[in-house]
């Protein structure tokens, strides 16, 4: 299957961006994906989450982008078979200045990635972005294919994604006319709320079929899971959060086949 690069990404803080490639980057090597995960924050919280210290993080996304490593030279093999991680680290906060008014200055992750993309050994790359418009996550728009947005079950969800479609359609007239959305994933459900109800009947009445039917519970266990170093699917598998990624993972691999057939 041709590599995908998918990018996850909102503006808005707080809305289970890190969680969200973590576990699903997790999830797609679980049923049977080739998953490289690129911690593209500098708050190098998806390191951390996979189990990947500081000291195992000798090669981060900063000497890729700024430094011109190879990608592969950054690669750090995680616990789980099937799953690769690219660290991030605090030197990311220093992109947008050392880069300057460098050329292609937006294209450095796609650059990176082109031997990635032709080499065939991962099928899928998450970039995990942070919460703010600046180089790192322009540089993740320009490089992507498709943009999986999570959206957290709360007041101001509509306000924030309204903000990054916006920059999509930006990026698409600039940098990269090929970006699409993938899809919209509804996180921090909480059933007893009715909040959280009204929140996902609005998204799915202006996004329709954009949102995926796989909704992420609010879960104890999913946010237990990243002080032990592990994603939730080997903290506790059997647990609520667990089980709904692995869902979300199956929905994108169908997605993605139908787009592919319907291409």
């Amino acid at each position: 299957m041709p590599l995908r690069v998918l990018v996850i990404a909102n503006q808005k803080g707080g809305v289970g961006k890190t969680t969200t490639a973590i576990n699903l980057g997790t999830a797609l090597a679980a049923v049977g994906e080739r998953v490289l995960l690129i911690d593209s924050d500098p708050q190098g919280n998806a390191s951390t989450g996979l189990g990947v210290g500081r000291a195992q993080r000798t090669t981060t996304l900063y000497d890729v982008l700024i430094g011109g490593q190879p990608i592969a030279d950054a690669v750090v093999k995680t616990a789980l078979p099937g799953l690769d991680l690219i660290p991030g680290d605090a030197d990311l906060s220093g992109v947008e200045l050392e880069l300057g008014h460098a050329p292609r200055r937006s294209f450095k992750l796609r650059d990176a990635l082109e031997p990635v993309r032709r080499d065939g050994a991962y099928s899928y790359v998450l970039v995990d972005c942070p919460p703010s418009l600046n180089l790192l996550t322009v540089n993740a728009l320009a490089a992507a294919d498709a943009v999986l947005v999570p959206l957290q079950c709360e007041f101001f969800a509509l306000e924030g994604l309204t903000q990054l479609v916006r920059t999509i359609d930006l990026v698409r007239g600039s940098l990269n006319p090929l970006l699409e959305i993938q899809g919209v994933v509804l996180t921090m459900y909480d059933r007893r709320n009715s909040l959280s109800e009204q929140v996902a009947r609005d998204v799915r009445s202006h996004f329709g079929p954009a949102v995926y039917a796989t909704v992420i519970p609010r879960n104890v266990r999913v946010s237990e899971a990243p002080s032990f170093g592990k994603p939730v699917l080997v903290y506790d598998l059997k647990c609520a959060g667990s089980q709904a990624y692995l869902k979300l993972a199956r929905e994108v691999v169908q997605r993605e086949r139908q787009r592919r057939v319907a291409a």
